[in-house]
């Protein structure tokens, strides 16, 4: 399994890479693979929550028995469920590589920002709309712009803390 992790870890680098001359005088390397991997896992979280809501849950309520999810809802969860395991994988093994932490205390940590950024999303959001009374879309791109920088140092140095290479 080991020889898979690293095939597949190695691969991932190389392809990243192979873009990063073009990005070089924008950013670090770190921030690059940071770019690439958040922004690959932010499309295929997107991707799948349109297919969950339109062709899993046909725009239907999710009923548990015990609790109902509105179909928005619930494909976000959905969703969720699979691009999170992705994403800390790519953060660990291809960003932040290195962090002397233990892996159960970064996958913790790992979630807690991830709870901050989706509480982040909403809030600027409901802040850029209701209060200053931007249009959705140009609020959501300034949120995304905020929660992102947010999110890159959180990780940096809270989640993957003591990670040296590639500063």
């Amino acid at each position: 399994m080991k020889q898979v992790h690293y095939k597949v870890r190695g691969l991932i680098l190389r392809f990243i890479d192979l873009f990063y001359p073009l990005f070089r005088r924008f950013m670090t390397l770190q921030m690059f693979r940071y770019a690439a991997c958040g922004g690959s896992n932010t499309l295929f979280n997107i991707l799948l929550y349109y297919i969950t809501y339109h062709y899993v849950l046909h725009e239907s309520i999710l009923d548990l028995g015990f609790w109902a999810f509105e179909p928005h809802t619930a494909a976000v969860f959905l969703s969720f469920c699979c691009t999170f395991p992705i994403g800390f994988y790519l953060s660990m093994f291809v960003v932040f590589q290195g962090s002397y932490l233990k892996r159960r205390i970064q996958l913790w940590r790992y979630f807690l920002v991830t709870l901050a950024c989706l509480f982040l999303n909403w809030l600027f959001v409901k802040l850029f709309v209701e209060v200053f009374h931007f249009y959705p879309t140009p609020a959501y791109m300034l949120t995304v712009v905020i929660v992102v920088l947010f999110s890159y140092m959180a990780q940096r140095f809270f989640t993957f803390k003591g990670n040296k290479a590639l500063e």
